[in-house]
């Protein structure tokens, strides 16, 4: 695809992962994070990129970093190519606008994730036992319902496969009592105030999900923040409950996937127009949202 990076190959410093969207190179005491434009669905890496969707997650989560910092201190070193090293400046074209220098956390291996409406996974699970993440919901709620208040419905964190829903319980098994109550709360506060200023800028936020990591003893927030990969954002305007909402994240792809018949090791090819709508939906998410443009 012209003008889309499927993948870097950065020969001078080491590569730490391939990530399905995400490299990371080590830098020793930090990391070098460049977004590509890759996209996943379903747990798979689709063979076709989207051009511009690493700079658009870069640029988004700058924005949130930011907005969010008086919360939770976060990874970010910088984003400023001319900060970055000399041994970096061949690949400053590629660099430009997709990446970012990070402090080298330890992960903490879950997802935390937080609903303010009931969609997806959650409502699948609401709908066999009445709770999610064993939190008991209202009876009687439908599809893309807004709950009485965000709920936070951590996951494991899977290299390879599904993640699984946990209860608060099962979180505190993994990281201990004080941590995975830091970590809800610290996520239901971000979710809070990120919903209410989307919302004045006409997208509701229905979930999203928060990495974090330990840094010279400190929890912070890492990786992606509030991007059309890690979030669904729905038009507010065009919001009516009880049957699926249009969108402005990956959503649109999961349903063009789930209409074809397709094996996990064959992932598809992208059709011109479906990637084409797919960048403008998330290009729509950027412009709202931050009022930036590439």
């Amino acid at each position: 695809m012209e003008n889309a990076l499927f993948q870097t190959d950065i020969k001078e410093i080491p590569l730490l992962k391939r990530g399905k969207v995400r490299d990371i190179y080590d830098l020793g005491d930090r990391l070098l994070i460049v977004v590509t434009d890759r996209i996943s669905a379903f747990d798979v890496v689709l063979p076709t990129p989207i051009p511009d969707k690493g700079k658009i997650l870069t640029l988004m989560t700058l924005f949130w970093l930011d907005f969010l910092k008086d919360i939770v201190e976060n990874h970010l070193i910088t984003a400023h190519i001319e900060e970055y090293p000399k041994i970096l400046k061949p690949y400053k074209e590629i660099l430009y606008q997709r990446s970012m220098i990070v402090k080298k956390a330890k992960v903490i291996p879950v997802e935390c994730i937080v609903r303010g409406y009931i969609t997806g996974s959650a409502m699948k699970e609401y709908q066999k036992t009445g709770k999610v993440c064993g939190i008991k919901l209202p009876e009687g709620l439908k599809e893309a319902d807004k709950l009485p208040e965000p709920i936070f419905t951590p996951s494991t964190k899977a290299e390879e496969g599904h993640d699984i829903n946990i209860t608060l319980d099962e979180l505190i098994n993994i990281v201990r009592k004080e941590v995975a109550e830091t970590l809800r709360d610290l996520s239901l506060k971000l979710y809070i105030k990120a919903s209410n200023y989307a919302e004045s800028k006409g997208i509701i936020i229905a979930d999203t999900k928060f990495e974090f990591g330990f840094y010279e003893g400190k929890i912070i927030l890492i990786d992606e923040v509030l991007t059309p990969d890690s979030s669904r954002f729905w038009p507010k305007d065009e919001y009516e409950p009880g049957k699926p909402q249009k969108s402005f994240d990956k959503q649109f792809i999961r349903d063009w996937l789930s209409s074809l018949s397709w094996e996990e090791n064959a992932p598809p090819t992208i059709p011109p127009d479906i990637v084409e709508k797919t960048r403008a939906k998330y290009f729509e998410a950027l412009y709202r949202l931050t009022g930036k443009t590439l």
